[in-house]
């Protein structure tokens, strides 16, 4: 009897101890799950302008309910979304609390759609537009975890609450190096709300979208979502130096950092014999800029020669503009050869419009990839056939081989009617 009793415990005792282990790697794979999902904040202007009826017979307010019932329908599972609101709760006239009207509607996280439907049925055209004080709450909201970051920003008018312009809101979000994206629609915009909204999109390279109809508003908002879904790199925060010898050392990936005008920013490579660097940058002209402008990417030795450049020239109608370059490094019959050390320098010729900030800088991205080198190919040139040559060969030999057949039976026939 006590052996069985014996026996039964330390039966229980494994299935206690196989149950707890198989738990906590549960927990962990949750854990790391909730770390790198995507998220999402749709923020919802619910200013008193809201009431207007211009989307198609309907009011602004219900174009935008309508779209997001859509929308939370067709989320993603592994995409956590939130809701939050402006101008939604305050309807004095005072404008210091009117900018502060800015809410959580529903929290960033797992999906209870009937719960996030109910919440936005609720809500009443109000008050202000406080876009600035909104933007730096939903990135608060979105903080945390190595996924997708994204604020949906749906709004119809300019902000109410200036001086805090929530162009340079989006701009210093951009220069914190998260990877916080910030897409921007606008509701039957103005010439200066639309000008707003782009600013807040490109400074953290998300887009702008001008909507006239419901079913363009549900369409939009619902890719943007879905978007966020896709895998994507998010760049590296990095600090370039003013010179090579202080500068920061980078491998294969994507960076992002902030370059003033005129500026020169130094980044180093380790390239091994047998390695080709190649490397592209993107600045993007986030505020207004001069016309007349270039970029330019060189790769330099430790004692400053060039080795190779990529450059680019604008005229003030682009945006973002980029360049590039490759720099194979030669094999080398020292199998203990070391890696060269090569710095990459980059440097812009923009220059300010009258009564425009220069800080914080401009957007930078840059893309380094070290790869093995491209093999050398031998039977490069002649007369650019390349490895054509053994094509045109067969095809010669074939011919003839050919003819030579076809002479040989042509003469056969013609022997054997002679004999006949």
């Amino acid at each position: 009897m006590i052996t069985r009793q014996r026996l039964a415990a330390g039966v229980c005792a494994l299935l206690a101890a196989l149950t707890a282990g198989i738990a906590f790697p549960a927990g962990a794979v949750a854990d790391e799950t909730a770390a790198t999902a995507p998220k999402v904040e749709l923020v919802l202007d619910v200013s008193g302008s809201m009431r207007a009826k211009d989307i198609d017979g309907g009011s602004r307010m219900a174009a935008a309910k309508q779209a997001f019932n859509e929308v939370l329908d067709a989320t993603p599972e592994e995409v956590q979304l939130g809701i939050r609101t402006l101008g939604a709760n305050y309807r004095g006239n005072d404008r210091k609390t009117g900018c502060k009207d800015t809410a959580q509607l529903y929290p960033v996280g797992t999906l209870d759609r009937t719960e996030a439907k109910t919440a936005v049925a609720t809500l009443t055209p109000t008050g202000w537009t406080p876009i600035g004080p909104a933007l730096l709450k939903a990135a608060d909201d979105l903080d945390g975890g190595d996924g997708t970051r994204r604020i949906v920003l749906i709004s119809d008018g300019e902000d109410t609450c200036q001086p805090l312009d929530p162009c340079e809101v989006a701009r210093e979000i951009a220069a914190k190096g998260i990877g916080l994206t910030i897409d921007t629609l606008g509701l039957v915009p103005d010439a200066k709300t639309r000008d707003q909204l782009s600013c807040i999109a490109e400074a953290t390279g998300g887009t702008y979208t001008s909507v006239q109809h419901k079913e363009e508003l549900s369409d939009r908002v619902g890719q943007l979502v879905e978007r966020a879904a896709d895998p994507v790199v998010t760049p590296v925060a990095v600090d370039g130096a003013a010179a090579c010898t202080s500068a920061p050392t980078l491998k294969s990936g994507l960076y992002t950092d902030r370059e003033e005008f005129g500026q020169h920013r130094y980044y180093r490579v380790d390239v091994k014999p047998g390695q080709e660097l190649r490397a592209s940058v993107s600045i993007s002209a986030d505020r207004e800029v001069n016309q007349d402008y270039g970029v330019l990417v060189r790769a330099v030795t430790v004692r400053g020669r060039e080795i190779v450049r990529g450059e680019a020239a604008g005229n003030g109608r682009t945006d973002v503009i980029s360049t590039g370059l490759r720099y194979p490094k030669a094999e080398s019959d020292d199998e203990n050869a070391a890696a060269e050390t090569v710095c990459l320098q980059v440097s812009n010729s923009f220059s300010a419009a009258s009564g425009v900030k220069t800080t914080p800088g401009m957007p930078v991205e840059l893309t380094v990839d070290v790869v093995d080198a491209p093999d050398q190919a031998g039977d490069v040139a002649s007369f650019g056939l390349g490895r054509g040559w053994w094509l045109l060969g067969a095809l010669v030999l074939t011919g003839f081989l050919a003819g030579v057949l076809w002479g040989w039976i042509s003469r056969w026939r013609v022997a054997v009617w002679r004999t006949n």
